[in-house]
């Protein structure tokens, strides 16, 4: 499995505005100085992360981007979700979605659901404050 490049830019994007501390405001223009990507990209990311609760933009003098939460009230679930939707691995648990050819015959299609909550625990257990850590992991 692997992240769109659009959902990791959002990581990037996110874990880059949770850098401005103290709830500091920044702009899209340099969020994008800041992490490297282009403007449009960082525009496009921050509009659907916005639209999601995570990022909150303010217009006028004073204004621009900001955490609409608290860091530690944000998980990388939340941020892939924002992008990509619901976290599933295959398309059978989506309701109302019937293109599998082993649909009503596949004896894996019930266990989906687990698989796919325990990944969505193991996103939803690492917070924006841990991405937007810069020192070195271990």
């Amino acid at each position: 499995m692997r992240l769109s490049n659009l959902a990791d830019y959002a990581v990037v994007t996110m874990s880059q505005a949770a850098r401005h501390c103290g709830g500091g405001r920044t702009s899209a223009a340099e969020l994008a100085e800041q992490t490297g990507l282009p403007v449009p990209t960082v525009q496009k990311v921050v509009s659907k992360l916005s639209a999601a609760g995570l990022l909150r933009s303010t217009r006028g003098a004073g204004g621009g981007l900001q955490l609409a939460r608290p860091a530690a009230a944000i998980s990388l679930a939340d941020i892939v979700e924002a992008v990509e939707g619901p976290i599933a691995l295959t398309s059978c648990v989506d309701e109302g979605r019937h293109d599998c050819a082993l649909e009503g015959n596949c004896a894996v299609q019930p266990h989906w659901p687990i698989v796919n909550k325990a990944l969505r625990g193991a996103l939803a257990g690492i917070s924006l404050v841990e991405l937007a850590r810069t020192e070195e992991m271990a």
